[in-house]
């Protein structure tokens, strides 16, 4: 019993009240009602209507009254109710007298009929007709078109909503909002259209419920009650009239309603704030009050009526601006005078990390109606890139940029250039990463991701191509793979304060002691994204947060400098760093250094311990060519290595070779788990093995 008592108490007021309603709405059709109801249930459908029409006035948009087609069809039932529960009391007891069916409907009855029944009944007709024929029909005509146009627009507004995501003006939740609205939007009209529906069928049946009610009061009032022509006359057409304008006020008020809600467009103001904005112009006011001047000259006007009107119009377009219409239209002036002396912050900024601009000729590859196919891949890119760096790569921009060549598309990161080239969105890249049977004709070209000799050729001749041997890519796939390359290779650039923070907020949901111990305790963030933006500079993943916090918790003590903290925390990582090169299980290839190379090397460092740059000019020379020539048959049969030498030269020996062999990592010897096997395949700057005799 307890328990029953604690579920009734849950159950909320607000859903029994509606099934309440619609059992009270049956039973107004079935069972007799005494007139004092009759007038309470009038009285609150007119109530209903008057609200309705009130809310449908102060909306600024049609989906911030999104119930209005259940709430239409919910007051076309209690009115079609009522009209069913009057028609039985007027024909029931309509003899007794014009208050039979309630007080309500007498007083409208005698309000329109009057003495007279011939005119009371042609007024209700034109009420019927302009409710019919013209709100009726104009509403449910604007509900079918708005319908039908919202649905046909909406997988073009679904593309344009993905179209920005990727492009990065709006965010995800922006984006689920917004799809939100969208689908909102289709169903709000879809139901209206049904809705104006139920508002017609309701005029219909306002019109046969009248007929029926006259005609079957005198002949009920005649043949049954015994009652001349002239008294069922004078008292069932005051009922039926009577009735029916109870009926049909509030029809009128509700078919007002849903022509307002369906005719609304723009979502700044409400109906009154937007005709007042659009109205109280004052240009048109000069011409009407002029107009209305002239007519009251005319011989017969009533220029005591004319004359006023002409005034007031005169004074609308003649009144002062308001003040802050003054106000903005002086600033209005003052920012066109001063626009080319006043540099605004945002003319300068550039908030958008990583930027896409395309020339005008590459817009259909991020055209919604052709699929966006550059957008859907940059989207793919960004989610696969964000999982293998270990940080959420920031949205990147694209737009379109006239300053283009027409075919030409240019990569920008943290406001640098770091890549651009052209495409052609109706070719197709054939890459030669192969031997080539027979050459295909075409716009020779290079791959921009990895410089491969290639062609643009015509789509229909992929098949004859990868045939020949080349490697067949779309123009949105040429461009990903350039823009992958990129910003993978420049990840450092994009990782800031506010990316580190997050991988900290994400650590200290998984282990928030450690978090708390990193940063800022052991260190500030400031100095943990310079760290990590270190490690990512030489390709190095970032996932691994929980060993990268540890160790940097655990090398703190010793030094506070960036570069420092990356080389002591590179041992900790090692095992991962080996693995993307070797493989679970295999040997590391490795390219090692000539001992009197290699101390040369660490002299040079020695000496020069705080620059960039330690070497002098002989030696980068001797050692990058050393590096290319033991390197160049590694390189050429397409095999993973690392060159690995001492901790105190590696990160100087990285930044050397990193111009010729940016794609090969240098380790330094901690680098390298005890437990990996290390298979020298090449030493630089070994002598050449001797020659064989002739």
């Amino acid at each position: 019993m307890t328990a029953l008592t604690a579920s009734l108490r849950r159950i909320d007021a607000r859903t029994t009240l509606l099934p309440l309603a619609i059992l009270v709405l049956v039973a107004l059709m079935v069972v007799p009602l005494p007139a004092v109801l009759l007038d309470l249930f009038f009285i609150t459908n007119i109530a209903v209507a008057l609200i309705v029409l009130m809310v449908a006035i102060n909306i600024r948009q049609p989906l911030d009254f999104s119930a209005f087609p259940t709430v239409l069809l919910y007051a076309t039932l209690l009115r079609l109710a009522l009209n069913v529960a009057s028609t039985r009391v007027v024909l029931v007891h309509g003899h007794e007298g014009t208050a039979a069916a309630g007080h309500v409907i007498e007083a409208f009855g005698n309000f329109l009929v009057g003495g007279d029944y011939v005119v009371g009944l042609f007024v209700f007709a034109v009420l019927m007709i302009i409710n019919l024929v013209v709100i009726t029909k104009g509403a449910g005509r604007v509900s079918e078109v708005a319908a039908r146009f919202t649905l046909d627009a909406l997988p073009g507004k679904q593309m344009a909503i993905d179209a920005d995501l990727n492009a990065g003006l709006i965010t995800a939740d922006e984006a689920r909002a917004r799809r939100a609205e969208v689908t909102t939007e289709a169903d709000f009209h879809g139901a209206m259209d049904g809705s104006s529906k139920f508002v017609k069928g309701d005029a219909v049946a306002g019109v046969l419920i009248l007929a029926i009610n006259i005609i079957g009061g005198l002949i009920l009032g005649i043949v049954s009650h015994d009652l001349t022509l002239a008294d069922a006359a004078r008292t069932y057409l005051l009922l039926a009239v009577g009735d029916g304008l109870v009926a049909q006020v509030p029809a009128l008020l509700l078919s007002i309603a849903a022509a307002m809600v369906v005719t609304r467009v723009g979502k700044d103001n409400d109906l009154a704030g937007q005709v007042g904005a659009q109205l109280g112009v004052t240009a048109p006011w000069l011409p009407v009050g002029i107009i209305l001047g002239l007519l009251g000259l005319l011989p017969g006007m009533p220029l005591l009526i004319v004359a006023p009107a002409a005034g007031a119009a005169l004074w609308l377009a003649l009144r002062p601006k308001p003040a802050t219409a003054t106000a903005n239209a002086a600033g209005d002036d003052e920012a066109a005078t001063t626009d080319d002396s006043r540099i605004e912050w945002a003319e300068v900024a550039e908030n958008a990390p990583a930027t896409l601009d395309i020339g005008f000729g590459l817009v259909p590859l991020v055209d919604e109606a052709r699929g966006a196919p550059l957008l859907a891949r940059i989207t793919a890119i960004r989610r696969q890139l964000s999982k293998q760096l270990g940080f959420v790569l920031p949205q990147i921009r694209v737009r379109d940029d006239l300053a283009l060549p027409p075919f030409r598309y240019r990569i920008t990161l943290a406001g640098v250039v770091v890549g651009e080239d052209d495409l052609f969105p109706d070719d197709v890249l054939a890459i030669e990463a192969g031997p080539i049977s027979t050459p295909i004709p075409g716009r020779d070209a290079a791959d921009p991701a990895f410089g491969l000799p290639a062609r643009w050729i015509d789509p229909a001749e992929t098949l004859l191509a990868e045939a020949a041997g080349y490697t067949v890519v779309d123009p949105a796939a040429v461009a990903g793979t350039h823009l992958n390359q990129l910003l993978a290779a420049h990840a450092h650039r994009l990782l800031g304060q506010d990316e580190v923070q997050a991988l900290l907020d994400t650590l200290a949901d998984q282990a928030p002691a450690l978090a708390a111990a990193l940063a800022p305790k052991a260190l500030p963030v400031s100095i943990v994204t310079q760290v990590l933006a270190r490690l990512l500079e030489e390709a190095i993943p970032i996932r691994d947060m929980r060993s990268i916090a540890a160790a940097l918790i655990a090398a703190a003590p010793k030094s506070q400098d960036p570069a420092e903290l990356a080389e002591l925390i590179r041992s900790a990582l090692g095992a991962g760093i080996v693995q993307g090169l070797a493989g679970v299980k295999g040997p590391l290839l490795a390219v090692a250094i000539d001992a009197g190379l290699e101390g040369l090397l660490v002299q040079a460092v020695r000496a020069n311990p705080a620059a960039a740059h330690p070497f002098d000019p002989a030696l980068v020379t001797r050692v990058a060519e050393a590096a290319a020539a033991a390197t160049a048959p590694l390189l050429a049969q397409g095999q993973a290595f690392a060159v690995v030498t001492v901790p105190q030269v590696r990160r100087a020996l990285w930044q050397l070779l990193r111009p010729r062999l940016s794609q090969v990592p240098v380790l330094g010897f901690p680098d390298i788990p005890d437990d990996r096997d290390v298979t020298v395949a090449a030493v630089i700057g070994a002598a050449p093995p001797p020659r064989g005799d002739s």
